[in-house]
């Protein structure tokens, strides 16, 4: 299967059919009555019964044969630098190696990892302009990366981030990993980026690279950003206790990655579901790190939300793909007509004592990945990194 490396728009009716298994990504009602999905130009048109679904005329058609259809998952934690290649591995085609673990979209929590990254106001707003441009007409594979995210720095004022937010920027990158630090002087930036529309997320726990440093909680609650980066650690994370005094102590989300602390994963997710908060929890990686890159990391962080912290693997697919995308704005994540056909289509995997695809993640093995699809493209078939799904789905002649 040829991978596309730009954006692009895709002319024509898209239809799966058969579909076994249809999650929504949204946490009221995760599981749909439906079999068929339609998309148009890119877009899903109509979500249904077949026999309430105009499926004509299409372009491509795909026999799901009894697959579970989701929305594409996304990373919502991501370090890229250029193109698909990471200097933190020297790995390149990292992230079409994340497709094939169902990930569609991706974000950035700041591009840290380039070798010599500038460190002046002027160098830290030119690479964050330079990367949301490169990103924004690059995608490996056809995945969506929103990248960009400049690392605060003592000494930038309002002004910069006007500029900022002028140029396209519309992310900052995990605050704490440059020399603001301090929670009166993050708190400060923080709000003016929020002036300007740009999302914020700040670091949280013990350094994972050198120049970052402790962030506790106290910290985390008096700058106030968007998204509590995550709340896991990366690598090492805050005192239970802290974990808790955040989930209580502000509204912001909460995010867990797969290169955290497990056992402070599992509390934050069970400290949001005892608050009725599951809507808060979002899903990342926060890859590439010096742990490698996983290019399964979210489909294993979810069986293992689900098969340690307790929680339906459906709910957990919704903190993977519907809450990101309403925390980050996105418009995929959701299978909904008027949203981004962005589609993977799994089973269970092969020998899997599950005795479905949601038991079997529930029971902690991975599902099998038949196909991917972002915008209506298909973009891989059987993926490469996953097990050996039971059913595959197929492109009908």
């Amino acid at each position: 299967m040829a991978l596309a490396a730009g954006p692009e728009k895709q002319v024509g009716k898209l239809v799966i059919r058969n579909i076994g298994l249809m999650l929504s990504g949204k946490l009221e009602a995760p599981i749909l009555d439906a079999d068929t999905i339609v998309a148009e130009d890119g877009r899903i048109s109509a979500i249904g019964r077949a026999s309430d679904c105009d499926t004509g005329g299409a372009r491509i058609t795909i026999d799901a044969r009894g697959c579970a259809a989701a929305p594409g998952l996304i990373d919502s934690h991501v370090h890229p630098v250029f193109g698909d290649w990471t200097p933190r591995q020297n790995q390149l085609g990292w992230i079409d190696s994340m497709l094939n673990g169902g990930v569609t979209t991706m974000i950035s929590a700041g591009e840290v990892h380039l070798p010599g990254r500038p460190r002046d106001i002027i160098g830290v707003k030119a690479l964050a302009i330079t990367a949301q441009r490169a990103y924004e007409s690059f995608r490996p594979g056809g995945v969506k990366l929103l990248a960009g995210a400049p690392v605060l720095e003592r000494g930038m004022v309002e002004s910069d981030f006007a500029e900022l937010a002028a140029a396209g920027v519309k992310l900052l990158g995990e605050v704490g990993l440059g020399t603001v630090k301090a929670g009166d002087e993050a708190k400060r930036m923080v709000a003016w980026a929020r002036k300007y529309g740009i999302q914020s997320t700040i670091h949280t726990g013990g350094p994972s690279v050198p120049g970052s440093g402790y962030i506790d909680a106290d910290t985390v609650l008096e700058a106030d950003a968007d998204i509590i980066g995550h709340i896991n650690g990366g690598h090492t994370a805050l005192s239970l206790a802290q974990i808790r005094c955040l989930c209580e102590g502000c509204a912001r989300a909460i995010e867990i990655v797969h290169n955290g602390n497990e056992l402070a994963a599992l509390t934050a997710l069970r400290f949001a579901r005892e608050l009725g908060q599951l809507e808060r929890v979002i899903l990342g990686t926060d890859s590439p790190a010096g742990s490698g890159v996983q290019p399964l990391g979210i489909l294993r962080l979810i069986a293992m939300l689900s098969s340690l912290g307790d929680t339906p693997a459906e709910l957990v697919f919704a903190c993977a793909t519907g809450n990101t995308a309403r925390i980050r704005n996105l418009d995929c994540g959701i299978l909904e007509p008027g949203r981004a056909a962005d589609i993977v289509l799994m089973d269970r995997a092969q020998h899997s004592s599950g005795t479905d695809l949601l038991d079997s993640v529930r029971k902690g093995d991975l599902p099998g990945i038949g196909m991917v699809i972002i915008d209506g493209i298909v973009r891989c078939g059987r993926s490469r990194n996953t097990p050996p799904a039971e059913r595959v789905p197929e492109i009908q002649p």
